[in-house]
């Protein structure tokens, strides 16, 4: 398994900054998963060789955070939160739109591997309910109108970069 040079850099810089191998483990993760687009097996094997741990223990901890993923992701991740807060604000008609303009279900990819859709427990943005996160973008205070014009300015950003 071969990564980017920027990603060989950041590995290296991380490296230095944290006192046990075991502790890069996540960031490694989050910045494998970004480069490859999933967590694969061989990404799995050569992380888990980098920071001197299983390959179980790596994937025990894949398994704990909802932002981690061993299946290939649309290339916009759009994750609902439905939690008590959201819920309350609109967070369940938040999901069902998303559902209706994408045509998926949760932990769905759209077929052109544009979108993924999934309900998340908690984004800690009770304040700002309800949010939705994709990818990295935070959007909050979301009204159904307000998820299309989001859905819609991803589908453009999205099949602009594919001419």
């Amino acid at each position: 398994m071969r990564f980017s040079e920027p990603f060989e850099q950041r590995f290296q810089e991380m490296a230095s900054h944290y006192p046990t191998r075991r502790s890069l483990l996540v960031p490694t993760l989050l910045y494998a998963q970004d480069e490859v687009g999933f967590l694969s097996d061989e990404v799995v094997a050569e992380i888990a060789r980098r920071v001197e741990l299983t390959e179980l223990e790596v994937r025990n901890v894949i398994s704990y955070y909802s932002m981690l993923t061993t299946q290939p992701r649309g290339k916009y991740n759009v994750q609902v939160c439905t939690n008590i807060a959201c819920l309350l604000m609109g967070g369940e008609e938040i999901l069902d739109r998303c559902r209706l303009k994408l045509g998926i279900r949760e932990k769905e990819t759209t077929p052109d591997g544009l979108f993924s859709l999934e309900e998340v427990e908690c984004m800690g943005a009770c304040c700002w309910a309800p949010a939705v996160q994709v990818n990295y973008d935070f959007h909050e205070h979301l009204t159904p109108q307000k998820m299309d014009q989001i859905l819609d300015q991803y589908t453009k950003k999205g099949t602009e970069r594919r001419r």
